[in-house]
C-alpha cells in the first residue's frame, strides 16, 4: 500500500505552485528513492463585492489552478467573461490575506452588474474554459461578432522561433515538466510575457489579467503562443483580448477554426521549430519569408 505523499527529508518546500514529493524512481535495473518537483493544483474561490450584492459578496465560482498569480487569473476571467471591460471597472483585488485559496474582487460601484445568477456560477477544472456555463450559445455569438483589425505580417522564421523563447522562460515547466504556459510577443518576437498554469485556460487568463491590471489590453498587433491545443474557448479569450494572431504547440479544434476565420484572427497549429500549418488568414504571414504561400 502506497504510503501517503509527505515531504522528503531535504526535498524543497511549496515554493511558487511547486512542490516536492517523494517517488520511487524505476527502471529494469534498479529501483531507488528519489524526489520529484510537481505542479501544485489547488481549488480557487473568486468572491464578487459590489453594492448590489448587498453586505455580502457572491461567489462567482471556483477553479481549480496551480496557485501564485491569483488576483491575474480572477482579473483575466472577469475579463474573458465580460464582467469587466477595463482596469478601472476593478476597485480593489486581494488574495489570501484572510482566507487561503480565495480571492477578492470589489467591483467599482457604478459598474451595471446584477447578480449572477446560479448558472453563470461555475465550478471547473484546471482544463476547463467555459465548461459549465450554459449560455454557450451567447458566448459563440459574442466572440463571432469581433472582428480583428489587420496589422504588419510577421516573419514566418521569428513565429518558428516562438516555441523555444517562451519554453526558456517556463520556470514551473522545467521543475515538472507539467504545467501549460501561454506567452505574449510582439510581432518582432519580442517576449512580453508569460504565464504558468496546470490548467491551460487558467494560463491564458492570467496573462490576460496581468495585461488588464497594468493598463496593457488590447493586445493589437500581439501574438498570443498556447503550450498545448487551440480550444474554441481559448480562441474565444483571444478574440476578447484583441491579439491578432494565435499561435498553439497542438492542435485546434473545429470550432476554433471557424471562429478565427470568420473574427479574422490569425490561426496557426503544431507550431515547431521548423514548420506550422496555418489555418487562417495566412496574410500575417511575411509573404517573403514564405513565398510559397503567395
Amino acid at each position: 500500500m502506497a504510503s501517503k505523499p509527505q515531504q522528503a527529508s531535504g526535498a524543497p518546500a511549496t515554493r511558487g505552485g511547486v512542490l516536492g514529493v517523494p517517488i520511487v524512481r524505476a527502471s529494469p535495473e534498479r529501483r531507488a528513492a528519489a524526489t520529484d518537483l510537481v505542479a501544485v493544483e489547488a481549488p480557487l474561490e473568486m468572491l464578487l463585492h459590489h453594492p448590489a450584492f448587498g453586505n455580502e459578496p457572491v461567489s462567482f465560482g471556483a477553479t481549480m489552478r496551480t496557485p501564485g498569480d491569483d488576483e491575474a487569473l480572477a482579473a483575466g476571467l472577469l475579463y474573458g467573461e465580460g464582467i469587466v471591460a477595463e482596469r478601472g471597472d476593478i476597485e480593489a483585488i486581494e488574495a489570501g490575506s484572510r482566507r487561503p485559496n480565495v480571492v477578492n474582487v470589489r467591483l467599482r460601484a457604478g459598474l451595471a452588474i446584477e447578480a449572477p445568477p446560479p448558472a453563470r456560477r461555475y465550478s471547473a477544472g484546471a482544463a476547463c474554459g467555459v465548461c459549465g456555463t450554459t449560455g454557450l450559445d451567447a458566448a459563440i455569438a459574442r466572440a463571432a461578432a469581433t472582428r480583428i483589425a489587420p496589422s504588419e505580417p510577421v516573419d514566418l522564421q521569428v513565429l518558428l522561433e516562438l516555441p523555444r523563447r517562451m519554453r526558456a522562460a517556463q520556470a514551473k515547466f522545467g521543475d515538472t515538466g507539467g504545467i501549460h504556459a501561454a506567452a505574449l510577443f510582439d510581432h518582432s518576437g519580442a517576449l512580453l510575457d508569460v504565464a504558468e498554469d496546470v490548467g491551460r485556460h487558467n494560463a491564458f487568463d492570467k496573462l490576460v489579467g496581468h495585461a488588464l491590471l497594468g493598463g496593457r489590453l488590447p493586445f493589437s498587433g500581439r501574438i498570443v503562443l498556447l503550450s498545448g491545443r487551440a480550444s474554441f474557448e481559448l480562441v474565444q479569450k483571444a478574440l476578447r483580448a484583441g491579439a491578432s494572431m494565435l499561435a498553439a504547440i497542438g492542435a485546434p479544434s473545429s470550432l476554433a477554426v471557424q471562429l478565427a476565420d470568420a473574427a479574422g484572427l490569425t490561426l496557426i497549429g503544431f507550431l515547431r521549430d521548423r514548420q506550422c500549418n496555418v489555418y487562417t488568414h495566412d496574410e500575417r504571414l511575411d509573404a517573403a519569408a514564405a513565398p510559397s504561400l503567395k
